[in-house]
């Protein structure tokens, strides 16, 4: 029987016996106070265990918060056994949940001042207590997808009260379904409701009925507001056991979903995705570079003029002993966040080189192989004279290469990127611009930059039918040609894409239409017989 069931039981029996403590002519302690002292003591040892074994989760504000409550206490029992008249127990046990309240239970801590719901670091709190103690519990992870693009485009107060009146509609529903679920606000248009117990089985319905409520016109100040929601039911520990996974998951769900505006199951998506990989992306990059695991595949470009493959673009390919195929948009992202995407970098670099000074190279009478460079590889102080002395140790001419940035690497205005593209390109490196038209093109910048090529990201190609969007490419094009750009454009996949491409006056194609990217030996062959054909 539990200590503290025995004590009830002799409360209880004190009131007809008196031998704990007695209110006869004043308040006394009888023969067997002593247990509640020791109930007390039994208690406070056990939360002393617990509070320091879960130390880390709990947090040192709180556990020392919590620990000071032990000697206030001791010190109160010590005062009144030595002088029973001064009854300060319950003075110090105010002073204790006084205490408590003020550094711990801060509802300015916990409560999302805007919605009401419980912030991110309750939920942070929660899950991993609820983890640690093995509790099986589902999460209902509700992403509203370009939240903050939305959010950019009203004021402040509509903002606010568009989340009042999610979080409203989120509460009504819970309510109306006793779901009695743990509701949380994250951040950027994050919600998530935490079930429990009974209650668990009921995530998946009420996710259906919510994203019904969300996907109607919301009204806010006379104006129409159309949301995208998107919604991840996860069950715990079936489909993650630990918070990283959940933390990983519940970042970019919606990203990674096929239907951006539909409810999901996580158990689903880990089928897909594999999150698992996420979890360890970091010791599988660390693997890769050891075990040289990383291969570079080459992407053959056709050249309009010459009618031959006189390019390449050179892409990162990883597969790892476990995992197998790991996806770039997945690993290049951790590599970049990591730091580890320089020492990638610099292996690419490495590859690629030794491969154009090699005899079989020089008989395909290739022109130059693109690299791409990250960001993080443009503001790296030592790029150029990484890149330049990679080509004095393969004796090459800086002609054999050009180099791809990104839109967004393109937009940054940090000196050391300057400086870098400066030199290389008094060294004769040329650059070309990737993936242009995804992002917001500073033409200003592009015009700074020392740009020989400009590749048309696939969107335009994927948009070529729309009327429209022929209009823009057509006017795009010209533009390029008269700064003197050559292009080329990506992702063609059929012979009539081909011929539309070459009579709208682009350099180079590139794309499935001729071949994925391909080891290195089977691009060899490729360029090899492409050549034969021709000739």
């Amino acid at each position: 029987m539990p200590p503290y069931t025995l004590l009830v039981l002799g409360l209880t029996v004190n009131l007809f016996t008196g031998f704990i403590y007695t209110v006869d002519g004043g308040y006394r302690h009888a023969g067997c106070f002593w247990m509640l002292y020791a109930t007390a003591g039994y208690y406070v040892m056990l939360g002393l265990y617990y509070l320091f074994r879960y130390r880390k989760l709990i947090g040192t504000r709180k556990v020392i918060a919590l620990s000071s409550i032990v000697p206030m206490m001791a010190a109160a029992i010590i005062v009144h056994a030595l002088h029973p008249q001064f009854a300060v127990e319950m003075i110090a046990t105010s002073l204790s949940l006084l205490l408590v309240s003020m550094t711990i239970q801060r509802p300015e801590e916990m409560i999302d001042t805007i919605t009401g719901l419980n912030k991110f670091s309750a939920y942070t709190d929660d899950l991993k207590r609820s983890i640690a103690n093995e509790k099986s519990f589902t999460i209902l992870m509700l992403n509203i997808d370009g939240f903050a693009t939305y959010q950019s485009t009203i004021n402040y107060d509509a903002s606010e009260k568009l989340l009042k009146d999610i979080a409203a509609r989120i509460e009504r529903l819970d309510s109306n379904m006793q779901a009695r679920s743990q509701m949380y606000y994250l951040d950027g248009g994050r919600f998530r409701m935490v079930f429990s117990g009974a209650t668990r089985d009921m995530a998946s319905p009420l996710a259906y009925c919510l994203l019904n409520e969300l996907k109607t016109m919301l009204s806010v100040d006379t104006l129409a507001h159309t949301l995208t929601p998107c919604i991840c039911v996860t069950r715990c520990p079936e489909d993650a056991k630990d918070f990283e996974t959940l933390n990983s998951l519940g970042s970019d769900f919606h990203n990674k979903a096929g239907d951006k505006n539909g409810v999901i199951h996580a158990s689903e998506l880990f089928k897909q995705d594999r999150f698992d990989m996420l979890n360890n992306i970091d010791a599988i990059i660390d693997r890769a570079l050891k075990n040289r695991s990383f291969k570079v595949y080459y992407q053959p470009i056709y050249s309009v003029e010459h009618g031959r493959f006189s390019t390449a673009e050179a892409l990162l390919r990883l597969i790892d002993d476990e995992y197998g195929f790991v996806p770039p948009d997945m690993f290049i992202p951790a590599a970049e966040k990591s730091g580890a995407i320089h020492k990638i970098g610099d292996f690419v670099l490495d590859e690629v080189c030794r491969f154009i000074a090699s005899e079989e190279f020089r008989e395909l009478c290739v022109d130059y192989i693109e690299i791409n460079l990250s960001v993080a590889q443009c503001m790296h102080s030592d790029l150029a004279d990484k890149v330049l002395q990679t080509l004095k140790k393969y004796d090459l001419t800086p002609d054999k290469i050009n180099l791809e940035i990104t839109e967004t690497a393109a937009s940054y205005g940090h000196n050391s990127m300057q400086v870098n593209l400066e030199k290389l390109s008094s060294a004769g490196v040329s650059f070309s611009l990737d993936d242009y038209g995804t992002g917001y093109s500073n033409m200003k910048r592009m015009i700074q930059l020392p740009l020989k090529i400009v590749k048309l990201d696939k969107s335009f190609v994927d948009e070529q039918s729309n009327p429209k969007m022929w209009i823009v490419l057509q006017n795009t094009v010209k533009m390029l040609k008269d700064m003197n750009m050559e292009i080329v454009v990506e992702g063609i996949e059929t012979q009539n894409m081909a011929d539309q491409f070459a009579a709208l006056n682009c350099d180079f194609i590139q794309g499935y239409f001729y071949s994925k990217p391909i080891p290195q030996s089977d691009y060899v062959e490729f360029v090899r017989s492409a050549h034969s054909i021709e000739n």
